[in-house]
């Protein structure tokens, strides 16, 4: 049996003989980091890139020997597939992952979900109208702190959570990323990649999965302040974005009224990512970079240190949907352990038939608050209202 989807074309029957979820991936740098081999409930079936090397570094992960030079090339050959994930350059998440889910093929796609409003509303509407599932590879969803946040939250440890700090650090050393054509700033062929002078609240999501990934709060006004070095700026004078920012801080206020710190910034004496949040029967602080363990301050005690389960070391997972994960992969995986779990929830939800955790809803949710902040930047900090992407909305 085939499927079809509102444009009329066609896609393969939802799994092979074998009961397995037939994967392609697109993307060959970030897209390398996943366990999708782990899992006895998906086969990577063809794997893509525009350049050779990572081309190679596909398919000697996977060990797929069907590679292709492009996803279109890929799409036009293959009419077997049942997903795609996609780990292209940012700007070209929702014309990918459109593309996919118009064909017939569920989509999880690397972070953010979009970068204009305009791309929030086309994801959204091609979602619903085709039926297809769609899933973004948001980290901060499945770090281990957050696990451990969110289970307490559910719970009613928190209480309310009142006030939220949350953070993405991700300094380039910039004379050291200019003068190295093969860093981020640069394709490996030394074209320029998107990553130059991307405004820091385009790339949001790592910090507000921290809320949505917790209270699962939307967020509802915004101001925001930035700060750019004049230095870099004039290196890349191709400035796709026309962003003066590389640092960006905003105060953001919730649909409970609820207040969040929200920072994302490029040049900095830190790294990584981490949040606090603070509750009206305690609050959680979230270790970084080895600097201090998890902490627990409940209102009338003493701070103390909290051991954080290492969740992927047993499978065992507080979040219903995912149960638990797969043997093969109970193990430590990128930023904070979460790689492993967001393979898995994705290939579990398309095998029970449901939709994933972080579906299409909670993408634009983590996403379309940066758009805005990014905007009030651009006018000085003026407090400026989140439009909603939810379901019904």
């Amino acid at each position: 049996m085939t499927r079809r989807n509102f444009a009329g074309a066609t896609a393969g029957a939802l799994m092979a003989a074998d009961g397995k979820i037939r994967l392609a991936v697109v993307g060959g740098g970030f897209g390398t980091q996943f366990y999708w081999h782990e899992h006895p409930g998906c086969q990577v079936a063809a794997v893509t890139d525009l350049h050779s090397d990572r081309r190679r570094a596909l398919r000697d992960t996977y060990q797929c020997d069907s590679v292709y030079e492009s996803m279109e090339d890929m799409l036009a050959k293959r009419k077997d597939l049942d997903a795609v994930a996609i780990f292209s350059g940012a700007p070209d998440h929702v014309r990918h992952a459109v593309e996919c889910m118009r064909r017939g093929l569920h989509v999880i796609s690397a972070v953010p979900a979009c970068m204009t409003l305009e791309d929030a509303a086309l994801l959204k509407e091609t979602k619903e109208k085709t039926g297809m599932r769609y899933m973004m590879a948001e980290t901060s969803y499945y770090r281990q702190a957050a696990i451990y946040a969110r289970e307490l939250f559910e719970k009613g440890g928190f209480g309310q959570i009142h006030y939220s700090e949350v953070e993405y650090y991700h300094d380039g050393n910039r004379e050291q990323m200019i003068a190295d054509r093969k860093s981020l700033y640069y394709n490996p062929d030394g074209t320029n990649s998107w990553r130059q002078m991307l405004p820091p609240m385009l790339y949001p999501t790592h910090s507000l999965g921290f809320v949505m990934g917790v209270t699962r709060e939307r967020i509802q006004e915004v101001a925001c302040l930035g700060w750019g070095d004049q230095r870099m700026i004039a290196q890349f004078p191709a400035n796709r974005y026309k962003n003066p920012f590389v640092n960006e801080f905003a105060l953001m206020k919730t649909d409970k009224g609820h207040m969040v710190r929200c920072n994302v910034f490029w040049q900095i004496a830190a790294d990584g990512e981490r949040a606090q949040w603070f509750g009206e029967k305690g609050s959680l602080y979230m270790a970084k970079s080895g600097f201090h363990g998890d902490m627990w301050h409940p209102r009338y005690g003493k701070p103390a240190a909290v051991s954080v389960p290492n969740y992927w070391a047993t499978g065992r997972l507080p979040d219903p949907a995912i149960g638990r994960l797969p043997e093969k992969m109970r193990h430590d995986s990128g930023h904070g352990g979460s790689h492993t779990f967001l393979a898995a929830e994705f290939i579990q939800a398309l095998l029970e038939k449901r939709e994933p955790t972080v579906d299409v809803y909670e993408a634009l949710a983590m996403t379309t608050p940066g758009i805005v902040a990014h905007q009030s930047a651009l006018r000085g900090g003026e407090q400026m209202k989140v439009p909603r992407f939810d379901r019904g909305v």
